[in-house]
């Protein structure tokens, strides 16, 4: 068999095909490269009007789901959409219940300020109007005059009492007696009851009529206090329209066009009348809440709470980093005073769905399920399409304490959760709503083909990183070099990562290199700086497996022969770092039954899809040497030196083999080490980490005393596409100092791992008895006549056994 060429194990960038000279001359992309599909969906449900097409973008991380979806919401978004500010306003009827005005971007802020304006001037001009002299006199007057009537009335009362020889005396404010008069002074009980019957039953009758009158001129006095409060309410109001009506008119005609604006005012108008001693009486406590709660001083009643405020008619786009339940659907802060908790609707706090309504929210899906009660809170919303601020605790706990409820905010937001596939499943499977609110799922690449074309577009992806990052830009051969790695971290020569932070990574730590040696521009030799620095800083374990190769703590052979041993090849990974290490395989054969005893399984070692290829290659044995006849040779098999976990069936083929060399005592070499994975045809399937594995076994081969010209890997031919090797490994196999082989069927690796062609049967089943599979046959036939020849012995002895 021929070793792969060249060209096959690294598919090198082309300059010729990059059309530039440094990445300067490129326009950077304004879109993510490579994510067509997902930029689809993502148009797909932001142009869908009706609720529920909010997004799941599903991607691993790293892929610029967020880059992708803020860039596309900057240049796409829907400009026929309003934004708009909102505000929250004192409910002078139902103060539980605070109002909500909806307002164009901006006049939110334009209302707080004339608000303010109007109420640091009525803070000023109220009291000093209602003390001045015009004020005083006509409220001075309209008390005189109250004063006047009721004296008169009541003069009235007592002139009739003193023709009776009663007398009408006060005994509190608005407390009145009437007592009967023994001349000048009041009769005692002694001089009462000395008077005859006759002249106590006058006093008792007369005293009777006038307490009569009395009560009838006491209803008179009530009325006219009454007509007097009137009046003096309508003094008030209309000396303070005087002073605000016509800046409130100004300001309903200022707003005419927002009639809920207009009705707040007058809702003011009418409330100012009522509350006038929030402007003439100094209120400590109000003044202790408007300092401790961060307010002016000034009437808080009439203050607009500006929740949201847009500066300018542009969708909004809110990214959350923390969507716990406070930040995402606002709060109702609270204020302490002289031990008593307060609160009012100016201490409404708004959330990311207030700021994000009429536009965008984006958040992490794991971090909105892993705080408690935003779930449930934030499907609530979008099936209601309305926010409703609610207190955690009120969520938490079932005492009600006294707060606000304020008037729920109409929802219009298009939510867009970032999450793995894993968490998109699970919802899938457990939640039914998720799949009404989270219709659209925006799939994201982990790769793109790799071509001509798209490799210049991944050139511009380059410059566009440069560009947003702020490096040193990148001369042509840093960009072959970088597209190189991508294909690498593709794991496949025609694919290119799309894996944007790890591309972001190395392009930092490029220029990091660059700039360290005083260089105007990334190099090819600056990205291969950042790759050699990366893969030391993270190969410490590595290096360790590899001294116990050097110093033969690890048994693995790279020369020679040996009957039932083959080296096979692993991936180990260590926190993002992956390399290749070999594992000896060995096989033994014996007397039984035919069966094949995996070791690994046995010890519970095994997972279940090695258990699997263990199972697989043990009907291929069957089908080949035990199809009319049974097998009387048992095998077991292992992976030495193994005290972890195995799984994974890429070592099924170097475990056949080794099984194969056992059942015809030929040695395998151990100059190779093989990967590959066989079905029950013992056609060759192919494997991950293939590049890992083949560098693996050559940096073994270095540590075992140096290459020697015929070692090397044999690989499944369906992995040719995968290979990405090491410079180091194209140049040893260059210098034909190292060997790769590509193999299709199970035969082929038997052939060179052996040393003698594996054989074909022919129609009656028999294999050249030259061939590995002949020496099998011929030994597993020498067994079964061995095995006759005992049973004849037997039945010769005792015919009761037939």
């Amino acid at each position: 068999m021929k070793s792969l060429p060249l060209h096959q194990l690294y598919k090198a960038c082309v300059l010729k095909d990059l059309p530039f000279k440094t990445t300067r001359q490129l326009e950077p992309l304004s879109e993510i490269v490579g994510q067509n599909r997902a930029q689809e969906a993502v148009r797909f449900a932001l142009a869908m009007p009706q609720g529920g097409y909010n997004v799941y973008a599903v991607g691993r991380n790293g892929l610029g789901k967020r880059t992708m979806m803020l860039r596309y919401l900057e240049h796409h978004v829907d400009t026929d959409q309003m934004a708009h500010d909102w505000c929250y306003v004192a409910n002078f009827e139902d103060p539980r219940v605070p109002r909500l005005l909806k307002l164009p971007a901006g006049k939110g802020a334009q209302l707080r300020q004339d608000m303010e304006k109007l109420m640091s001037r009525l803070v000023k001009v109220i009291p000093q109007t209602f003390d001045s002299d015009s004020f005083l006199e006509r409220s001075e007057q309209l008390k005189n005059e109250l004063a006047k009537k009721q004296e008169d009335e009541l003069e009235k009362i007592a002139a009739q009492a003193k023709r009776k020889k009663v007398s009408l005396t006060v005994t509190t404010p608005g407390g009145y007696r009437l007592v009967a008069m023994n001349g000048d002074e009041p009769h005692t009980a002694e001089s009462f009851q000395a008077l005859t019957d006759e002249q106590r039953a006058k006093f008792e009758d007369d005293i009777n009529n006038l307490e009569k009158k009395l009560r009838q001129c006491l209803r008179k006095l009530a009325d006219w206090e009454q007509e007097y409060a009137d009046k003096y309410q309508a003094l008030n109001k209309e000396t303070l329209e005087s002073v605000s009506g016509h800046q409130i008119d100004e300001l309903i005609e200022k707003y005419r066009d927002l009639p809920d604006v207009g009705a707040f005012f007058e809702s003011v108008r009418e409330d100012l009348v009522e509350n006038l001693d929030v402007f003439l009486d100094e209120n400590d406590e109000q003044a202790a809440i408007a300092y401790a709660s961060l307010d002016k001083k000034m009437p808080r009643r009439y203050l607009i709470n500006l929740l949201v405020h847009q500066k300018t008619n542009e969708v909004p786009v809110v990214v959350e980093d923390n969507p716990n339940y406070h930040n995402l659907f606002g709060y109702v802060e609270n204020v302490t005073y002289k031990g008593t908790v307060f609160t009012d609707y100016s201490l409404i706090r708004p959330g990311s769905l207030h700021r994000a309504n009429g536009g965008y929210l984006l958040m992490d899906a794991i971090k909105v399920l892993e705080q408690p009660y935003v779930w449930d809170g934030l499907k609530r919303a979008l099936r209601s399409r309305s926010l409703q601020i609610n207190s955690l605790e009120r969520e938490m706990t079932l005492s009600g304490t006294i707060s606000i409820e304020p008037e729920a905010v109409p929802l219009d937001v298009k939510i867009v959760l970032f999450g793995d596939r894993e968490t998109w499943m699970l919802l899938q499977e457990y939640d039914s709503e998720f799949s009404e609110l989270f219709r659209v799922t925006a799939d994201f690449e982990n790769e793109m083909h790799r071509s001509d074309e798209s490799q210049l577009l991944y050139s511009k992806f380059i410059a566009s990183l440069v560009s947003e990052k702020k490096l040193l830009h990148c001369n042509n051969k840093a960009v072959a070099r970088v597209i190189e790695y991508s294909a690498r971290v593709a794991e496949h020569q025609d694919r290119l990562s799309l894996h944007a932070a790890d591309i972001a990574n190395l392009l930092r730590e490029s220029d990091f290199w660059a700039r360290q040696a005083g260089a105007k521009l990334i190099g090819d030799q600056h990205v291969e700086q950042a790759l050699e620095s990366a893969r030391y800083r993270s190969s410490r374990i590595r290096d360790q497996l590899y001294d116990s190769i050097r110093d033969g703590s690890t048994l693995v052979d790279t020369a020679g022969t040996r009957i039932g041993q083959v080296n096979a090849l692993s991936v180990l990974s260590t926190g993002g770092f992956e390399f290749g290490l070999p594992n000896r395989i060995t096989a033994t054969c014996y007397y039984g039954d035919g069966a094949v005893m995996d070791i690994e399984r046995d010890a519970k070692l095994g997972g279940n899809i090695h258990s699997k290829g263990v199972m697989i290659l043990t009907s291929w044995l069957a089908s080949h040497f035990a199809v009319n006849d049974p097998m009387h040779l048992s095998a077991s098999i292992t992976f030495e030196q193994n005290y972890g976990e195995v799984d994974g069936d890429s070592a099924s083929m170097a475990e056949l083999c080794a099984l194969i060399s056992s059942l015809a005592g030929i040695p395998v070499r151990q100059d190779l080490a093989m990967t590959g994975s066989v079905n029950q045809f013992g056609d060759v399937q192919p494997i991950g980490g293939v590049n890992e594995k083949v560098e693996g076994f050559f940096a073994t081969c270095e540590l075992k005393g140096g290459l020697t010209g015929t070692q090397g890997v044999i690989v499944p031919h369906s992995n040719v596409q995968n290979l990405m090797l090491d410079r180091e490994v194209v140049q040893a196999v260059r210098e034909g100092k190292f060997v790769v082989y590509a193999v299709s069927h199970l035969e082929e690796a038997v052939s060179l791992m052996l040393g003698k062609p594996a054989g074909k049967a022919d129609e009656n089943g028999r294999y050249p008895k030259q061939s590995v599979f002949g020496i099998i046959q011929q030994r597993l036939e020498k067994m079964r006549e061995h095995e006759r020849q005992e049973n004849a012995r037997d039945e010769h002895k005792d015919p009761s056994i037939h």
